[in-house]
């Protein structure tokens, strides 16, 4: 069977065709970027990120594909306190790569730029932070403001580097376990003497409440008892005495019997 020669050479020109396409197709997915290398046209292109989608590009150049959504950066570190001792230390960072810069990024920092960027500027700024407080502080009431201490440091190390730092988390704080000792068993002495000093400005309240208390009786007694004239007593038992003899009950009334004249009321019962 004769193939004509024009339908071999059509063939051929649609393999080729079909090919170059399949070369030139490149498919960028979700939460991903592309930096674009022109290997005749002066290597990476800075002017453009692509984005999510279908792009045809030039068989002869390449694309380099980075995740732009936030990721997290994990790591275990040693470092020393103020007054010398190991912490070990739990850390995250989060961060995303600048997608507007995101080929300068290549052309500068490279594909492994979480080594060369992340990780140093994190560990050198926990260092230095760890480094400005005792095992006491950092373990009783320092934890947040280390944590925000860090996240400012290691920003100021990548806020030129083509990323974006959004938050550093402090995990995990361990001390030497003589150390922890020390703090807590100082801390529960702090606690008891808190307790301790509270039981007695209470009782201290109470006493000085009681004090006033009586004061304040002893001063109204003296009062009454200075309103209380001869006269006033005999006039409250002249009211009291005409108030019984109104009463139903039986009694007797000796008018001038008692003292001062007042009268002896004697029950007939």
């Amino acid at each position: 069977m004769n193939i004509p020669r024009n339908l071999i050479t059509l063939g051929v020109v649609a393999l080729f065709i079909v090919l170059l396409l399949a070369k030139s197709a490149t498919t960028i997915g979700s939460g991903t970027a592309g930096v674009l290398y022109k290997r005749f046209g002066g290597g990476v292109d800075t002017t453009q990120t692509l984005g999510e989608g279908f792009h045809i590009i030039a068989p002869w150049n390449t694309v380099f594909v980075y995740e732009v959504r936030q990721q997290d950066v994990f790591e275990e570190m040693t470092v020393l306190s103020s007054n010398g001792l190991d912490i070990k230390l739990e850390a995250s960072v989060w961060f995303e790569p600048n997608y507007s810069q995101l080929a300068l990024l290549h052309k500068k920092k490279g594909e492994n730029y979480v080594e060369r960027i992340i990780k140093p500027a994190m560990r050198s700024a926990t260092r230095s932070v760890v480094g400005r407080y005792t095992p006491e502080q950092i373990y009783s009431s320092k934890r947040d403001a280390i944590q925000q201490e860090i996240y400012e440091e290691t920003k100021s190390v990548v806020a030129d580097q083509y990323v974006q730092l959004n938050s550093v988390l402090v995990r995990d704080v361990t001390l030497p376990a003589t150390i922890k000792d020390a703090i807590e068993r100082k801390l529960r002495q702090e606690q008891e003497s808190l307790e301790y000093e509270f039981r007695l400005e209470k009782a201290r309240k109470e006493a000085e409440r009681q004090r006033i208390e009586s004061e304040g009786k002893a001063k109204a007694n003296e009062i009454l008892s200075a309103s209380l004239t001869d006269k006033i007593l005999r006039e409250k038992g002249i009211e009291a005495t005409l108030k019984l003899a109104d009463s139903p009950n039986s009694k007797v009334i000796m008018i001038g019997g008692g003292d001062d004249g007042m009268p002896i009321i004697l029950n007939a019962d």
